[in-house]
């Protein structure tokens, strides 16, 4: 799991790095004002939970079933916030949104906030 976690951590940091020079070259002139803000921060909250994942990988044995779930839902979480964004800003921008992925993102959004209630979790078991 820790294997996992890491290296998972390392691809989302590596696409974050080749979405964000994308977006802020590539597509600043096919996007709106508002697709590019969007775009935007999807590729910030992948790279905030692509450190997250590497950091919780060096810090954690990741062996019991809180620590388990808590890097699924920032790895699923991260995967649907994010990349369902930027699958609405490119169909958006094409002018074929893909309106399907609306409920995507608050999904994922909701993954993050239950994979960062997990990791208080943690530390307040681990405290008390």
């Amino acid at each position: 799991m820790v294997l996992l976690a890491q290296c998972i951590g390392a691809l989302f940091g590596l696409l974050t790095v080749i979405f964000g020079a994308f977006g802020a070259h590539a597509l600043k002139k096919a996007f709106t004002e508002d697709q590019l803000k969007s775009f935007e921060t999807g590729v910030k909250y992948q790279m905030y939970h692509a450190i997250l994942l590497v950091i919780l990988g060096f810090n954690f044995n990741l062996e019991t079933a809180l620590e388990r779930y808590m890097i699924y839902c920032f790895i699923i979480g991260t995967f649907l916030f994010s990349f369902s964004i930027y699958g609405l800003c490119l169909s958006a921008s094409k002018g074929k949104k893909l309106k399907f992925l609306g409920p995507v993102t608050p999904m994922g959004g909701l993954l993050l906030v239950t994979g960062w209630a997990l990791l208080l979790y943690a530390f307040i078991k681990n405290w008390v």
